[in-house]
């Protein structure tokens, strides 16, 4: 099947669209999407706090996916060892050095609400009670060996974000819902 590559085209430049992936993630992979994120924001001339603020938005929302996606593809190599990969897709773009990172990408349905009730109470806090809040769960997490990061991440995007992180669930059947988290990034960098 040939795909429209023209109408592709065109929605990524109506959309200011830089790079796209979807796939499985892995962390080398993230690691290469980041160097290509570099070099963009090295050709924008982008303030060093704002780039700072834009790769950690994409790092934090690339280790979401790479962490939490209940969908995987599993692999046997050659010399018998297994490797599983979680899937999603990553979308960045930029107007009048305005960036945007948004991510996708499927979640067991019994996290979406807890997601959604983190999200939404980050989204009600300033950048002060951010940064007072990501002290608070810091201190948590060291006290609790087995926390994988005490939702850092999502405060970390919160307080490089230059507005409400914007999200949305689309249930999916078996108990999945896709996962989408949209963030705006600016000159100042927070």
């Amino acid at each position: 099947m040939i795909v429209d590559m023209l109408e592709y085209y065109s929605f990524i430049k109506k959309f200011n669209i830089d790079i796209i992936y979807s796939g499985p993630l892995w962390a080398e992979e993230i690691e290469s999407i980041g160097g290509t994120l570099k070099k963009r924001m090295e050709f924008d001339e982008l303030p060093f706090s704002a780039s700072q603020a834009v790769f950690s938005v994409f790092v934090e929302q690339m280790n979401n996916m790479l962490m939490y996606s209940a969908e995987k593809q599993h692999f046997i190599h050659s010399d018998n060892r297994y490797s599983e990969m979680s899937k999603g897709v990553f979308i960045l773009g930029a107007k009048d050095k305005t960036y945007f990172v948004q991510t996708g990408n499927v979640i067991k349905s019994n996290s979406a609400e807890v997601i959604k009730n983190r999200l939404d109470y980050l989204n009600t806090l300033n950048k002060q009670e951010l940064r007072k809040y990501y002290k608070e769960q810091i201190k948590n997490e060291n006290a609790n060996p087995d926390s994988k990061g005490a939702g850092l991440g999502f405060i970390e995007i919160a307080r490089r974000a230059d507005s409400q992180i914007e999200y949305s669930f689309i249930p999916l059947v078996g108990e999945r819902s896709f996962f989408s988290m949209f963030v705006t990034i600016g000159q100042r960098g927070n």
